[in-house]
């Protein structure tokens, strides 16, 4: 899948990030913000690397109901800093940032 096609995900994404999705190219650095949030704390989670590929996961129930329970999440994957392969799935809270 080309990143320039944003497919549709059950939340949308913040505009922001759907437009540096779609600039995105394998080999630039990002940073990827979001918040995690455990009873009523809440802080953020930054990690940082080199793109690799994006695209989505479609997940649902382990029974097959209808089609509204499918749940369709976009995934970035890149490259940390220590080599390591890592993966975030994205929501509408989100914030990625091209960094190169």
């Amino acid at each position: 899948m080309s990143v320039r096609e944003i497919p549709r995900t059950t939340r949308p994404l913040d505009p922001a990030t759907v437009e540096a999705l779609k600039r995105l190219q394998p080999g630039q650095r990002v940073r990827i913000t979001q918040t995690v949030r455990v009873g009523v704390r809440s802080w953020p989670a930054v990690v940082t690397g080199t793109f690799r590929e994006f695209n989505v996961l479609a997940t649902g129930l382990a029974t097959e109901r209808v089609a509204e329970d499918d749940i369709i999440v976009p995934v970035v994957h890149f490259t940390k800093d220590n080599q390591e392969l890592s993966s975030v799935t994205l929501d509408e809270n989100s914030k990625l940032e091209i960094l190169s």
